[in-house]
């Protein structure tokens, strides 16, 4: 497995396979899905079921005002415990979970993963998401709400 690490401000960046692949090699591991409500809504959410856990939903900044949410590390330490346990961030393409994963590596945990490409992934030529990487554009087991 292949850790893009352009910093040591957090444990590194996974492709959305390496996240799926590390979710099930490690019972231990905790996927946060840090994007709003209206998109895990709207959008759809990362299906752990076939592992038998589910994604932990904290938003990183709130919707509607889309400010930050004042209480994340706290809760994103309830959905993960351990320290030393990897926590796997999601958004829609990368950016918001990067930060995430950076505050709670502030926060002590030494394996705080950003799952790079997101749920939707980039923008692709038609300026659309979903096709070119990312969670859903990789084929991983997802479900609309």
């Amino acid at each position: 497995m292949t850790h893009d690490n352009p910093s040591p401000d957090y444990a590194g960046d996974l492709s959305a396979q390496e996240a799926w692949d590390l979710l099930k090699s490690d019972p231990r591991a905790v996927l946060v899905d840090v994007r709003t409500q209206a998109e895990w809504n709207f959008v759809g959410l990362p299906d752990l079921s076939s592992l038998g856990r589910d994604v932990a939903l904290i938003e990183w900044q709130m919707f509607p005002t889309m400010q930050a949410n004042p209480g994340f590390t706290g809760e994103a330490a309830q959905a993960q415990a351990d320290k030393a346990a990897p926590v796997l961030f999601l958004c829609r393409s990368g950016a918001r979970s990067k930060s995430a994963a950076i505050a709670l590596t502030r926060a002590g945990y030494g394996k705080a993963y950003n799952i790079a490409g997101g749920f939707e992934g980039d923008l692709d030529g038609d300026r659309h998401r979903g096709r070119k990487n990312g969670w859903k554009a990789s084929g991983l087991p997802w479900k609309q709400t």
